[in-house]
């Protein structure tokens, strides 16, 4: 009679929307990552498949770190060809069969060729 009981208390447990959103929240937040610290070496390299991507016109996955709370975000990824590079605004547009995005330079952590 009491294991009945016992969960009888645990199976009608109620929870709040705003308990619910405040939780989720915090799992979302336990995710975000601080920008990773990348060497010279490492950023050249990215610039000059980048460079030779837009040249070339060959199909590359760029990995970038995307900014949520104060200094921790997530990262991101999407392979594509490099149609343009604007040096003023330090970005660049990735175009694939789906969609285009413009990508910022200085947030980029990981260039692959595809």
């Amino acid at each position: 009679m009491e294991n009945k009981i016992a969960n009888m208390w645990t199976a009608s447990r109620f929870v709040l929307p705003e308990q619910r959103e405040l939780y989720l929240q915090h799992r979302e937040d336990a995710k975000l990552v601080k920008m990773p610290v990348l060497e010279q070496d490492e950023l050249e390299s990215f610039h000059y498949i980048i460079r030779d991507s837009a040249r070339e016109d060959y199909a590359i996955t760029v990995t970038w770190w995307q900014p949520v709370k104060d200094d921790l975000g997530k990262t991101c990824s999407m392979w594509g060809v490099v149609k343009w590079i604007d040096p003023q605004a330090r970005s660049m547009k990735l175009i694939n069969d789906a969609e285009s995005q413009w990508i910022s330079i200085d947030l980029i952590v990981d260039v692959l060729p595809s």
